[in-house]
């Protein structure tokens, strides 16, 4: 009788102790019905998930992070000439979300956003410029300090006609801030400079990618010494060393679907935290989640290409216990939950859904 006690005791402890995520979600309000920000428990044993909170209408905040101390939430708002940001109180318990200002965006589009304790800082796709901005005590937001416009073009006259700034992204040690030009096929590197007043992106170099591949997204590996650029236009990954604060290209893969008539695009890629897998994500027709395992000199193995389930794989978020893959649909409106083989990182699917309108950018954060 003892050990039944015991038993259903450690039961409700490990399943009391394993929700302990919010999963919050970022959508495309123009496309179907949405409010724009929704946050979810998620139990990180079982992936199950229940609705917390939604925000009040948000015009597509299709990127979001979450402060360092998990207090607010920063949203871009992609809508054109019209694009903004959205700083937001946070409040992790409940889920609830306070809209605090608006601020401009100074650019079309915004695609991406970043924050620290100092900054937030934003890559505004249309408008071919990076936008700082300074974080108040009250976790509200300056406008924009310094504003970083690119220039230039590259060969594809439909894509590549000017800047297209897809993402910016914190170096490991935060010495850096990295920003991928799709249009441009261009990584920039700029040093970060956080206690300058409007010199904080200083340029560092530049690393020119394959004419036409339009770079999209990046990822560090856990251990800082290599990063993974996926590209839009031709469904290619390179691989980096960074070594010394210097790029060097180690590896060239593809996640291309190889069937003549079949549109590649790029979506996006994520690591599992013990560094070892990455998951990478083609959309267009193929609709495919692609599986590589990481070795200690930073090259990738292929493990296996599987269907998302679903339309416009545009986002790939992994748990915290790194038990789970989940995968936004844009076209499809739905979010599909895979199972995590941990040593070989292979996925199962859950069955689990959840459906929502347009969801294009998962992250979790503690509920506390």
């Amino acid at each position: 009788m003892m050990k039944i006690i015991a038993l259903v005791i450690l039961f409700v402890f490990m399943h009391a102790g394993a929700q302990d995520y919010n999963l919050v979600v970022g959508t495309y309000t123009r496309a179907c019905d949405s409010k724009g920000l929704y946050v979810y428990d998620f139990n990180s044993a079982t992936a199950e998930t229940k609705l917390k909170s939604t925000s009040e209408f948000i015009n597509n905040p299709s990127y979001l992070t979450a402060s360092p101390d998990n207090k607010y939430i920063y949203t871009v708002n992609e809508n054109g000439e019209k694009s903004g940001v959205t700083a937001l109180r946070y409040t992790p318990g409940n889920g609830k979300l306070k809209s605090l200002h608006d601020k401009d965006s100074r650019g079309e589009d915004p695609c991406y956003i970043i924050s620290n304790e100092k900054h937030v800082i934003v890559a505004n796709y249309t408008g071919g410029t990076i936008s700082v901005f300074e974080r108040n005590a009250d976790g509200s937001l300056t406008d924009a300090k310094q504003l970083v416009k690119h220039s230039g073009r590259s060969i594809n006259n439909e894509r590549q006609e000017k800047p297209h700034i897809h993402m910016v992204q914190f170096s490991p040690d935060k010495k850096y801030v990295f920003a991928i030009d799709l249009g441009t096929d261009k990584i920039y590197i700029y040093h970060y400079n956080p206690n300058e007043e409007n010199k904080i992106l200083v340029l560092k170099d530049v690393i020119v990618t394959k004419a036409g591949s339009g770079p999209r997204h990046m990822v560090f590996n856990p251990n800082g010494i290599f990063f993974y650029v996926l590209h839009e236009l031709d469904a290619s990954l390179t691989v980096y060393s960074w070594i010394k604060d210097k790029a060097m290209p180690i590896q060239e893969l593809s996640i291309a679907i190889k069937d003549e008539g079949c549109k590649n695009s790029g979506g996006d890629l994520r690591f599992t935290r013990d560094g070892k897998f990455l998951y990478v994500t083609n959309r267009g027709d193929a609709n495919t989640v692609t599986i590589f395992k990481s070795h200690a000199n930073g090259m990738l193995n292929f493990v296996e290409e599987l269907p998302t389930m679903g339309e416009e794989p545009r986002n790939i978020s992994i748990d915290p216990k790194d038990n789970f893959v989940l995968i936004g649909h844009q076209k499809s409106n739905d979010i599909v939950i895979f199972k995590r083989d941990k040593t070989t990182g292979k996925l199962t699917d859950t069955t689990k859904r959840i459906r929502l309108c347009s969801p294009v950018c998962l992250i979790f954060t503690n509920n506390k």
